[in-house]
Formats: C-alpha cells, sequence, structure tokens
C-alpha cells in the first residue's frame, strides 16, 4: 500500500487552501475530478498523481478548471458513459459539463496562476430546479437518469439525455445529503438528516421521456430508520453507496448504541443486522470498490474463474474522526486503518475502475491517493463476475417488469397494436390521407348525427334529402366560384375600391389546408369534416324571459355603440328616431293670430305599441324570499314560431313567415289591465286556433306535442297542438321565470325558486318541486347583490329529453337534479378547470373528444335509437361554460395562483394527478346519472388508463370487479344481496347502455401494456377468452385507442 499526496493536488489560494467537498474518478481512470469551497471544478490526470514522485515526468497535471458556479461545489460526479461530469453547489445550480473534442480557446485564465488547460470541458446544461445548496449526485449506471439531493429535502430526477425534470420526490423531513444507485438500475437510495434512508424503486425512462410519463416512475419501496434513530446531525454529509453485486447498502452516520459504525442494509429485506463499528466519531463517507475480488488468488488455467473461491466486496469509509478504514464481507475487523490522513474531515471518497486505488479528498484542503498491491485487498475478479452477481436481480435486463406467462404476452400485443393503428390513423387524418368508408356501414361518433338516419337528437326534425355537398361539386362549379370569390371588390373608408384578398385556404372546398384540430379515424367518413359540425346536445336552449342583454339590460337598458357594418362610415350616425309619444300641439300660429291646431298624421305612421307595458305585480312578501329572482315583464307581443317541431327564439312575424311550413304561436296583451289576453296559432296566415285569458302572458312555449302558457298570475296553461285545453290551469306560488318544453315534459322554474316538471303524456310529475336554493349556495352566500358575498346568479336552465333540469350559473358551475336521489349534483366546476390535466378549454366537443381519445365503437345490445341520444353532449357543453364564464373571463387568476403556489409546497407532489384522477371519476359519475352513453365509455376509457399509469393496483381492480359483477369475488358472498343495486351496482348485463363485457374487454385491452397489472388483467382476459385467435378475427372492432 502506498500513500501519495502531492502538495500541488488542491484547491489552492492566495490566503489557504480550500475545502475540498468532493472528489471522482472518470470510468476510464484517467482524471480525477474535485470541487471545492473556491467554486472551482478541477480535472486532474491520475497518471501525473501516480507518478508525484518522478522528477522526471514532465506532463501536465491539471487538465482543466471550470468556474461557473457562484458558491460553494459539494458534489462532483462522472457520468458512466464517460460523456458528461455533473457538478453541484450551493447557487442552487447543477451544471453539467461535456469534454469538447477541440483544443482549449485561451492559453491560460488572464489575472490568475491557473496552468493553461490541456482540455477543453464545455457548459452543456445548467439545470435549475432546487431551492437550497444542492448535496450530492448520483448517475444511474445506464445514465439514463441523474438525480440530484440537496438541504431544501427533495430529491430531484434529470433525465441523462436531454436533462429535463422529470419529478421531484419531497419524501423527506430533512435535508438529503447522500444518493446512490443500485448497479442492477432497480433502485435508488437517498439518506437524510430526518434519520432514514428512502429506497425508491424506478423503471428507466426512454431518451424523450417527459415528465407526465414518469407519473408512475421513482415510488417509494421502503424507509429504512433503524440504525439511525440517534444518529448526531452534525455531519457534513451522509454519502451511501450500493455495492457492486447488489446485495447491501453501505450507509454512513449510522449508530450501534453509543458507538458510531456503517450499516449495511441487506437487499430486498431492507434490515440492517450487520454494522462496521471502529470510527470514534460520526463517518460522513462510505464507498464500496466497484469490483469484486478472491479472497485467494484464482487459478491461471481457469482463466481467472474458479467457483470454489468466494467472493467478497471491499469497502472504504471515513468521516469526522480523520480516520480511513477499509473492509471487506469476509472479516469482521477492518484491513486497513489510516489515521490521522487529514487534519479535518474527509468529505469524499472516489475508488478508480480497476478497484486498486482510492482517492479522498478532506475539508483541510488536501486530496490522497491510496495505491494498493495487487493481493492487499484481495485478487480483482473480471467484470464479468459482477454481471453474473446482478443476473438474479434483473441487472442485464432493462426494467420494464416481466410477463408471467404468454397470455400477458399476448394481451400486451393487442392493446400496444391498437394503440398503434389510433395513432396511424390520427396521423393519416393530419396528412390528409382517408380511406373511403363502407357503404353499408354508417360510422357515427358520440353527438354527430347520422346523415341517413330521420330525426335528431330530440327526435323533433323531419327526414331531408340528400344534398350534394361542396367536395362533390363539378370542377367547373368550382372554378366559377373561386373566380367570384378572387374579384370580390369591397369598398374601403376612404371611398376607394380594392379587391379583397383570398385565403388560400378558402379557395378549396371550404376546407382549410393546414392540420385540422378534429381529428378522426381513416375510417371516419368525410360527413364529419363538415364546415358546420353537426354537435347533437341533448339539450334545449330555453327561453329566459329577458331581453339580450339580461335583467341589466332590462333595468338600465342597452347603450351600446351600433355596430358599424363593412362599407359604412364609422361617423355615419343613425338617424334619431322623432319622439312620437311627446306634446301634441292643440294651437299654432297662423296668419291671423293663434289658430287651433289641425290633425296630423304620426310621421311614421302607425303608432307602435311599446314593447314593455308595464312590471308584472308581484307579491311584497317575494322580497324576503329566501330565494328570489328576477321576473319578466309584461308585454304587449310575445311571437315564436315552431319549425319542424323545434320551438325558436322571439322573433317578427316577417321573419316568422319566411318558412312557410312554420306555425307561429302569438300572444297579444291588452293596454288595459283589465281586458283579456288573446293567444293563437298561425300557419300561413291562417289561424289554427285561439283562445282567451284573464290575466297577463308573461312566457310561452311548446312543440309539437303541447302548448303551454305562463300567466302574470303564477298559472300555466297548456293546450294541444289543436288548441283543445288538455289540463285545469295549473296554479303555481309565484310567476314563472323561466319555461321550457322538451317532448312530453314541461319544465317551470318560479320567481321563489322552485322547479316544476312535468310529465304532459302521464299527466304526472317527475319529482316534488325542488328549490334552487342549494345550487345558489344560500348557506353561505347572500341572495343581496351588494352583501358581502353574493350568491351566483342562474344563466340559464335546460331540460334533457328525459325530464332532467340541467342548470347553470354565472360562476362557471354547472348541475343537474337527480330525481332518483333527490339532490342537486354538480357536473362542472371552476375546480377541475384550474386542477386538472384533462380540462380541455379549447375544444371539449364530444365528438371531438371521442376522435382524438377512443377507436371504433363497438356494437351496443341496446336497440333502441333514441337512448343513444340521451343526454349526449350535456357534460362537454356544462365544461365549456365553465371555460367561458371561470377561464375566459378572468375569474380563475386567484385559484390559479393558489394552485401554483400548492405545487411547490411539501405533500402536494401529487396535487395535480390527484385532481385530474378526481376529475375523471366526476365525469363517469355525471355520464352515468345522466345516461350519456357516449360519453360514459369514453370517460371510463381515459380513466383506465390513467389509473394504468399511475400503478393504482386498488382502483384498478375495484373497475374491473365493478364492471363484471365480481366474477373473481367471493360468490358466497353475492348470494347473501338479494336486491338489485342502479347503476355500478346493478345486476344487469347492460351498464349505460353498452354490454359490461364489451367495456371491460376493452378495459382490459387498455390496461394490457402495463405489466404491473398483468397478474390482476390476464385473469379478466381469459374469462372473456381473449385468445390470440379471436384477436386477430376481431382486433379491428375491439381495438381501444386512448390518448392523452
Amino acid at each position: 500500500m502506498h500513500l501519495i499526496k502531492p502538495s500541488w493536488l488542491s484547491h489552492s489560494g492566495e490566503q489557504k487552501d480550500f475545502e475540498v467537498y468532493s472528489c471522482h474518478v472518470s470510468p476510464d481512470g484517467k482524471r480525477l475530478a474535485t470541487a471545492g469551497g473556491d467554486g472551482h471544478v478541477r480535472v486532474w490526470s491520475t497518471e501525473s498523481i501516480y507518478n508525484a514522485n518522478d522528477k522526471t515526468y514532465i506532463k501536465p497535471r491539471q487538465l482543466c478548471h471550470m468556474s461557473h458556479h457562484l458558491g460553494t461545489i459539494h458534489s462532483v460526479r462522472f457520468s458512466p458513459n464517460n460523456r458528461y461530469l455533473a457538478s453541484g453547489a450551493d447557487d442552487k445550480i447543477i451544471c453539467i459539463y461535456k469534454l469538447d473534442s477541440n483544443p482549449p480557446s485561451h492559453t491560460a485564465s488572464f489575472g490568475t496562476n491557473e496552468p493553461p488547460p490541456v482540455e477543453n470541458w464545455k457548459t452543456h446544461k445548467r439545470l435549475v430546479g432546487h431551492e437550497n445548496d444542492v448535496q450530492d449526485l448520483a448517475w444511474a449506471h445506464d445514465n439514463s437518469i441523474l438525480v440530484s439531493v440537496g438541504l431544501d429535502s427533495k430529491v430531484v430526477v434529470w433525465s441523462g439525455h436531454t436533462f429535463e425534470k422529470l419529478k421531484t420526490l419531497a419524501v423527506h423531513q430533512s435535508h438529503v445529503k447522500g444518493i446512490t444507485f443500485d448497479p442492477a438500475n432497480k433502485y435508488f437510495a437517498t439518506a437524510s438528516d430526518d434519520r432514514t434512508i428512502k429506497i425508491f424503486r424506478f423503471t428507466p425512462p426512454p431518451p424523450n421521456a417527459t415528465q407526465h410519463d414518469m407519473v408512475n416512475n421513482f415510488i417509494l419501496e421502503t424507509t429504512i430508520s433503524a440504525p439511525f434513530k440517534s444518529s448526531p446531525l452534525t455531519t457534513y454529509f451522509r454519502r451511501c453507496s450500493w455495492s457492486p453485486d447488489g446485495n447491501h447498502i453501505a450507509a454512513a452516520n449510522a449508530v450501534n448504541g453509543p458507538v458510531s459504525s456503517v450499516a449495511i442494509i441487506e437487499r430486498a429485506r431492507w434490515d440492517s443486522e450487520i454494522n462496521l463499528i471502529g470510527h470514534e466519531g460520526p463517518t460522513e463517507v462510505c464507498m464500496f470498490s466497484p469490483r469484486l475480488f478472491y479472497t485467494k488468488k484464482p487459478n491461471e488455467a481457469a482463466n481467472g474463474h474458479n467457483p470454489s473461491i468466494g467472493l467478497v466486496t471491499v469497502i472504504a469509509s471515513a468521516g469526522q474522526d480523520k480516520t480511513l478504514s477499509i473492509w471487506n464481507t469476509n472479516t469482521s475487523r477492518p484491513l486497513v486503518i489510516v489515521q490521522d490522513v487529514a487534519s479535518k474531515s474527509i468529505s469524499d471518497l472516489a475508488w478508480t475502475p480497476d478497484g486498486q486505488t482510492l482517492f479522498a479528498s478532506s475539508l483541510d484542503g488536501s486530496i490522497v491517493a491510496v495505491s494498493f498491491e495487487t493481493g492487499e485487498l484481495g485478487w480483482v475478479a473480471k467484470p464479468e463476475e459482477n454481471d453474473k452477481a446482478l443476473e438474479k436481480y434483473g441487472g442485464s435486463r432493462k426494467g420494464m417488469g416481466f410477463t408471467e406467462d404468454v397470455d400477458g404476452l399476448l394481451l400486451e400485443e393487442s392493446s400496444k397494436a391498437g394503440e398503434l393503428r389510433g395513432a396511424e390513423s390520427r396521423m393519416g387524418a393530419l396528412m390528409g390521407d382517408f380511406q373511403p368508408a363502407d357503404k353499408g356501414a354508417v360510422v357515427t361518433t358520440n353527438g354527430v348525427k347520422p346523415a341517413l338516419k330521420n330525426g335528431d337528437a330530440n327526435g323533433d326534425a323531419e327526414p331531408t334529402p340528400n344534398k350534394e355537398s361542396p367536395a362533390e361539386e363539378s370542377a367547373a362549379k368550382a372554378a366559377e366560384r373561386i373566380a367570384q370569390l378572387k374579384a370580390r371588390v369591397t369598398i374601403t373608408k376612404d371611398g376607394k375600391k380594392r379587391v379583397a384578398p383570398l385565403l388560400v385556404s378558402s379557395s378549396g372546398t371550404g376546407l382549410s389546408s393546414l392540420p385540422q384540430s378534429q381529428l378522426v379515424g381513416a375510417n371516419s367518413t368525410k360527413a364529419t369534416q363538415n364546415d358546420v359540425p353537426q354537435i347533437a346536445i341533448d339539450l334545449t336552449k330555453p327561453f329566459e324571459g329577458l331581453p339580450r342583454g339580461g335583467i341589466a339590460a332590462m333595468l338600465l337598458g342597452n347603450k351600446r355603440k351600433a355596430v358599424v357594418m363593412e362599407g359604412e362610415e364609422e361617423d355615419e350616425q343613425p338617424a334619431k328616431r322623432t319622439a312620437i309619444g311627446g306634446l301634441t300641439s292643440i294651437l299654432v300660429n297662423g296668419a291671423d293670430g293663434v289658430e287651433p291646431a289641425l290633425p296630423t298624421a304620426p310621421v311614421h305612421g302607425v303608432v307602435p305599441t311599446p314593447e314593455y307595458l308595464r312590471p308584472a305585480i308581484l307579491n311584497p312578501s317575494i322580497a324576503i324570499s329566501q330565494v328570489r329572482l328576477a321576473v319578466p315583464k309584461v308585454r304587449s307581443h310575445i311571437l315564436r314560431p315552431l319549425e319542424k317541431g323545434v320551438l325558436q327564439d322571439e322573433t317578427s312575424l316577417e321573419e316568422a313567415s319566411k318558412v312557410p311550413e312554420n306555425i307561429v304561436l302569438e300572444a297579444k296583451n291588452p293596454v288595459l289591465p283589465r281586458e283579456p289576453s288573446h293567444i293563437m296559432a298561425t300557419k300561413r296566415g291562417t289561424l289554427i286556433w285561439q283562445d282567451y285569458l284573464p290575466r297577463a302572458i308573461i312566457l310561452v312555449t311548446g312543440n309539437k306535442n303541447f302548448w303551454a302558457a305562463a300567466c302574470e298570475d303564477g298559472s300555466i296553461h297548456i293546450w294541444t297542438p289543436a288548441g283543445r285545453r288538455l289540463t285545469n290551469a295549473l296554479i303555481l306560488e309565484s310567476q314563472p321565470v323561466i319555461i321550457e318544453s322538451r317532448e312530453h315534459w314541461l319544465l317551470c322554474i318560479t320567481a321563489c325558486g322552485l322547479c316544476h316538471v312535468f310529465n304532459i303524456k302521464t299527466m304526472a310529475a317527475a319529482h316534488p318541486p325542488v328549490s334552487l336554493g342549494p345550487v345558489l349556495d344560500i348557506a353561505t352566500a347572500s341572495l343581496s347583490p351588494h352583501g358581502a358575498t353574493p350568491a351566483p346568479g342562474i344563466t340559464s336552465a335546460h331540460l334533457n329529453s328525459i325530464g332532467s333540469i340541467v342548470v347553470t350559473l354565472n360562476n362557471g358551475d354547472g348541475f343537474f337534479y337527480s330525481a332518483n336521489m333527490f339532490a342537486w349534483q354538480r357536473l362542472s366546476e371552476s375546480w377541475w378547470a384550474v386542477g386538472s390535466q384533462y380540462w380541455n378549454s379549447n375544444d371539449s366537443s364530444v365528438s371531438a373528444l371521442q376522435s382524438t381519445a377512443v377507436g371504433p365503437v363497438t356494437a351496443s345490445k341496446n336497440k333502441d335509437s333514441n337512448q343513444a341520444n340521451v343526454s349526449a353532449g350535456i357534460i362537454p357543453y356544462l365544461e365549456r361554460h365553465t371555460t367561458n364564464e371561470f377561464l375566459l373571463k378572468g375569474r380563475a387568476y386567484t385559484l390559479q395562483r393558489l394552485i401554483k403556489t400548492l405545487l411547490s409546497k411539501d405533500g402536494f407532489e401529487g396535487f395535480e394527478s390527484s385532481v385530474s384522477i378526481a376529475h375523471l371519476e366526476n365525469r363517469i359519475a355525471g355520464a352515468l346519472a345522466l345516461g350519456s352513453k357516449e360519453e360514459f365509455r369514453l370517460y371510463l376509457f381515459m380513466y383506465a388508463k390513467r389509473i394504468g399509469a399511475e400503478g393504482l393496483r386498488a382502483k384498478v381492480e375495484e373497475l374491473l370487479n365493478s364492471l363484471l359483477g365480481g366474477i373473481l369475488g367471493d360468490g358466497k358472498a353475492d348470494l347473501k344481496d338479494d336486491g338489485n343495486g342502479r347503476g355500478w351496482f346493478s345486476k344487469d348485463d347492460v351498464l349505460c347502455g353498452w354490454d359490461r363485457k364489451d367495456l371491460l374487454k376493452g378495459v382490459v385491452l387498455i390496461l394490457g401494456k402495463f405489466r404491473d397489472l398483468q397478474r390482476l388483467t390476464v385473469q379478466y382476459a381469459r374469462i372473456l377468452d381473449m385468445t390470440l385467435s379471436e384477436e386477430d378475427d376481431t382486433n379491428g372492432d375491439e381495438s381501444v385507442d386512448i390518448v392523452e
């Protein structure tokens, strides 16, 4: 053994030698990197250190020095592939250096005594991710990741290829001061001042991995605290080391009673039964030799391999007692003890790749090399012995998990094949590569109306003849249309004529040449790319009885500036109307003096009746009602056309008569309150029916099944399409505010916030009257607009085809009333908008979601065509409303800042992931409660992929068990429950309109690629008889593609 301590091997300054905090030897053994308190990383030639006593040796000693940190450098580590050098310092920065093949650009640093650099190490990356000092670094043995630890109690994982931050692990409660990697590349261990060592299991990420891909990676395996319960907190480092055979971890700063020791932790059991005792003070660092050793000299004839001779590992430890100890696993006492090797604590140890030389750095600024002769530590085994020892831990295999049988491989191949087809079809859509679909097949997406089906989502549409699409125009017509577009002349404000520029994409068939935001599969028809999307939302927008602009416009008026049309001058103001209802002259000045005024005709013909006659008469007690809504004023004329069975918004008689088939419903209120109101229905100017009511009419509605009118006294009158009264007047508690009809359903919301839903066909109410109070937060908010916490307001109320009430608020929330549970349920809210990764504020339509997320839809057992459209598009509609009201109006700023602050705090690392999963669960529950078939399948598959990626085994097992009613559960337990539940707990074969086995097969295919879950998913695949032969036959129909 030789001790080599050259005087020049230090971080020397003008006044003193700076502390050396770290040292490391390159994988080729030619370079030694050191880091010190002077903020420099120095690279030395190991050959010059070995020849320090040779005066004839004239080669350079220091190869390079880098000073890119602003403070003390605590750790320096070469990458195993010898391409990079990483350093971490107390400036919270990690620098990645890369050796440039070009010679250095300068000979020496100006103003210093530094020798000229020999090698050109350049800063490749600067990694920012810690909030305090970076204390230690370590590379994975395959160079896939770099892990840094620091005084901010965080463990940060960086990509070893792109150096992007992949994950931040904040599981320690105090400073983290040590990190080491398993040579089998399955785990890494971190040591902290919270007196624990934590073991993390990981899978080496691919070079193009992102932070989102690492959700299920770097999982805490176990926490070891027994050997460190009373360990001192005075050490600068807790540098631990993993043995080259993967069996043990050596942990510094452990205690055995009152005595300092080095704890040897056994793999898999993660317990410490072995302690290396001998140091008089706390240990700062321990380091295994990278090679295995024979205890006896192997037989040369056996090519260096003799199974009868045992292999041992060698470990060096040092710390605050300034003593260097070297042990092996075959003896209970140290092989070598070197005392007072430095005058201060030893901060780091580094072995050369051949395992025969050890470098030690100290806080006194010195660096010592300890070189051993052959046989002193043992006889070095060949590197192949390391690989053989690691084979039992899967060291030679990439850590992707392993399948247990052939069925697992077949399931995984089916899952990946489906994803590949989905990716190819979406790429084909982007590139315009559409394949013609079969003529007999009608390919539809959720919410898209089939071109050949009669009737719309409401069941009210009439058959329409097939029209020639723009894509099928003749070449002559297309050329003529393009010529007209090119020749379009516009007049500017200054009176000049100019030809309007023609957008290149608009000269075609109306489709942009750029990639469309809505991606569809290659087997989709071109009908899905029409200019006007045929999204069928199972809602009918009601008439709220308010003018444009809402209650504010009713009370204050709408004083917006008139819109200047194209070609008009901005300064040109519309002519003001002369006041008609002003003063009328009785006497005028004539030739002979004052004469009586002659009657004159009005300037504008017949004097129009004012639109609003008067406010509705209300009971004064409504002012103290717990819930009170604004009541529409009494209008002189209400006119609404019924076009193809769908009631349109209010319009004029001229507009309503443009379509001859329209049935126009008119209600006329008299100026004098004592006169009756007149309601009538006409078609093509011919009276169909008429009736008179004793009270003023404030709201009307209707469809092809019935007509209804709400009066000022809170009564509702209902007529058949021919005008026959269906029921007596329905008397409500206060004036109606919103009234809406949908098929045989009638919704009425009164001024005191009660919602009534009547089924005209069965002459029964869907449920007792329900109050809007819970939706308006009356428990915590005041209904006064001037209160400290004003309550939200109702922006709209809708009714779907099965009589469910859907309400939207001006704060972005969306609710529906569950008639089964007699309670309001919140479907959309701002919390998901700012916290979920699945919130899509730009394109959350059902068809877009399905085309980008789920592949071909299998046929359902439910043959009722109307059921397929029940509640279609409601959840995306409500989420778009939340986006418009909350995000786009700037109300999300405070909540977004709050969430951003939370993400940086300890304990909130999984916040975004948890909220995203909860958002998907909220969507699934809403779709199931509404009976929304397509959305349920879509959100279910998205949820399955996410919980599979997260590795949430309990949720995966529960989902699979619920889909098939517990087919793998205990049959005896099921026999005790005789009742049939609803939804997930139903024993029916159909769940939300889908066959349970079809849903289960899709979920199993999605989860099939996650090998950690294959032990569970393969069982369900076997029960579903998902064999390879069947997959070959039905692969095109049963594939499920999910893209996040």
